[in-house]
């Protein structure tokens, strides 16, 4: 679905940012299933590799090639280095309390101006935008993707990881409390072509500004992070778990978490 401006204001209820953002894009895809999703993950011939790449200063990088293959698709980052999630990734945007690093800290200077500028590059994109639920839907926290129109793999990823939410069946506009904002060539820009993901937290909201395609650090370990921000506020405790349910022979069922997996 293509989002007109009407559309915007019918289905969502964004911050300023994001809704000038939207609004002001040439062109905007409003995906509303994992289906659509696969379909603009490889939007182009669909026996061939699809290329995303990106303008980065006065150079044209390829991040990744995706294609399509029999149980969904596959993704071959060009650089090695990005084929793993960088433990040093993330940092903090904001005042609030903490015991991660601050962007401040690691680059100098507020990240207020940066977060402006990646607002300003994504208004200059055909973008694809999708809502999902972060963690489970009964911890009503709404959120948003934002992405250039050409990362659909990313989004996809997110998608399974987080689901998407068919804007359609809600009965009332979507008012994300957590964001996530794909601005890749600025790893090459900005952060000499580290994978870096940083966090922007208020009372409200959680917005996660990912500056690279890998998705651990952000369609992951980002929405973990706001999970853990908003637990900590409204007194729950998010798990960082693996879960498995088994049958036995004798059709007994157990289910067993692994915490801290």
């Amino acid at each position: 679905m293509k989002l007109t401006e009407s559309r915007i204001d019918k289905y969502f209820n964004l911050n300023e940012a994001a809704e000038r953002t939207l609004k002001n894009a040439p062109d905007v895809t409003l995906a509303q299933n994992e289906g659509e999703l696969r379909e603009l993950a490889v939007p182009g011939d669909p026996d061939e590799w699809y290329e995303v790449s990106y303008e980065a200063g006065d150079k044209e990088v390829l991040e990744a090639k995706v294609c399509r293959v029999k149980n969904g698709i596959a993704v071959n980052y060009s650089e090695p280095y990005m084929r793993r999630r960088d433990p040093k990734a993330l940092l903090i945007g904001d005042d609030m309390p903490t015991d991660k690093r601050h962007y401040e800290d690691e680059f100098g200077g507020d990240f207020e101006s940066l977060r402006e500028e990646t607002y300003d590059w994504l208004m200059e994109r055909n973008l694809l935008v999708f809502p999902f639920w972060a963690g489970r839907k009964d911890c009503e926290i709404p959120s948003v993707a934002i992405a250039p129109g050409n990362a659909g793999f990313f989004a996809l990823g997110l998608g399974l990881l987080q689901g998407v939410s068919d804007i359609e069946k809600m009965d009332h506009p979507v008012k994300p409390k957590v964001y996530i904002n794909v601005a890749p060539p600025f790893r090459h820009t900005h952060f000499d072509g580290k994978q870096r993901v940083v966090h922007n937290r208020s009372e409200t909201q959680h917005e996660i500004f990912s500056y690279n395609l890998y998705p651990g650090p952000s369609a992951k370990k980002g929405v973990y992070g706001a999970l853990l921000h908003f637990g900590r506020m409204e007194g729950w405790i998010t798990a960082h778990a693996s879960a498995v349910k088994t049958r036995t022979p004798y059709n007994m069922k157990s289910v067993i978490m692994h915490e801290g997996a």
